[in-house]
């Protein structure tokens, strides 16, 4: 039988992944998609997006005409893929094999600290190299944040130092991510473009041209919209060609995050005023190291429930669907940066 497809979506905090698989999800054109969520922190805000993307049920099934399920939503969460697939994600990859009459691709939505390589390393273990194989690999890159030198700094200053040293050894493991994560790239999709002007989408155009592998295209990506032929059907089985996506780690038997990095999940039984809320978490990054806000808002008398996500000083509010009967009307925030506390985030919201 032939191997199963998969593709690998991944990229930093905030670029827009889950966004992006929603729209693969409700534009399958037929495709039945199986869907594997590995999240960073212990509440499973991008899953719960992800089950309700208006395709698929409460179970995380996607349904088709006859009702049949055509796809799962796996969600992984305690840790990134490439440190816990010993545990978690072997059984995972199991399960969907065996089930791979009804799947005609997977879709694996990395963490946004994970490092794509060591996952795609997986698939040449015994257990899974015959059963399945990753088609393409798709780096999303937030257009906004890298016009405006967040997340990797100024970049023509940036530019110019890799340019007089290119062993630099002082650079962030935030930097180093995403240079793993546009090396492993077969796609690089830009995103937010809208919120940025045409000269300033050439210039992080011209400069992630240089940064990628040569060949990978820079294709802007508004919301999510795109078609899946752009997405799927690469056939570049990557896990047979790794020694031509170079990784900072590729010298390391085994990676080690950022210890500091960490993930703080907070649930408020009290409703919150959506701009005043979103005030209070401005004024937090502004004396934190908070790389990403996500999660669920109760705002009083309002039958829906608000989705709330931040990058930075940039906060996107939408009501995404009702809330349900059978569950509470809680406000659950997940906060993911450096040395973050709970007490003093928790202090700042509840003021």
């Amino acid at each position: 039988m032939h191997k199963i497809p998969v593709t690998v979506i991944t990229g930093f905090l905030g670029s827009g992944k889950t966004t992006l698989v929603r729209h693969l999800l409700q534009h399958n054109q037929g495709r039945r998609i199986a869907v594997v969520v590995n999240e960073f922190g212990e509440v499973g805000i991008d899953g719960d997006l992800l089950k309700s993307c208006q395709v698929c049920d409460e179970e995380g099934k996607a349904l088709d005409p006859g009702n049949a399920p055509t796809a799962n939503i796996v969600e992984l969460t305690n840790g990134c893929l490439c440190c816990t697939v010993q545990e978690e994600f072997l059984p995972t990859m199991a399960a969907l094999v065996a089930r791979r009459e009804h799947i005609d691709c997977i879709v694996i939505e990395t963490s946004g600290l994970a490092l794509p390589k060591p996952l795609v390393q997986a698939f040449r273990w015994p257990e899974i190299r015959t059963h399945a194989t990753v088609d393409g690999v798709i780096t999303v890159v937030d257009c906004d944040a890298l016009g405006a030198g967040r997340l990797v700094g100024d970049l023509a200053a940036l530019e110019a130092q890799r340019q007089a040293d290119d062993s630099l050894d002082h650079e962030t493991p935030i930097e180093e991510l995403f240079e793993d994560q546009l090396n492993c790239a077969d796609l690089v999709l830009l995103t937010k473009t809208d919120c940025v002007d045409e000269t300033t989408q050439h210039r992080v155009t011209t400069w992630l041209q240089a940064q990628a592998p040569q060949g990978v295209k820079i294709v802007p990506c508004d919301r999510g919209q795109i078609s899946p032929d752009v997405l799927l059907g690469f056939n570049a089985a990557v896990e047979d060609h790794l020694d031509s996506r170079p990784s900072h780690h590729d010298p390391e038997e085994d990676h080690d995050h950022d210890d500091h990095i960490n993930a703080i999940p907070l649930t408020f039984e009290q409703g919150f005023d959506p701009q005043a809320l979103v005030q209070r978490l401005k004024a937090l990054v502004e004396t934190q190291e908070i790389y990403r806000i996500k999660g669920f808002v109760n705002v009083p008398h309002k039958p829906m429930r608000l989705v709330l996500q931040g990058v930075g000083p940039r906060f996107d509010t939408f009501y995404d669907r009702p809330w349900q009967s059978e569950e509470s009307r809680q406000t659950r925030l997940v906060f993911i940066g450096h040395d973050l506390a709970e007490a003093s985030l928790r202090a700042a919201i509840e003021v």
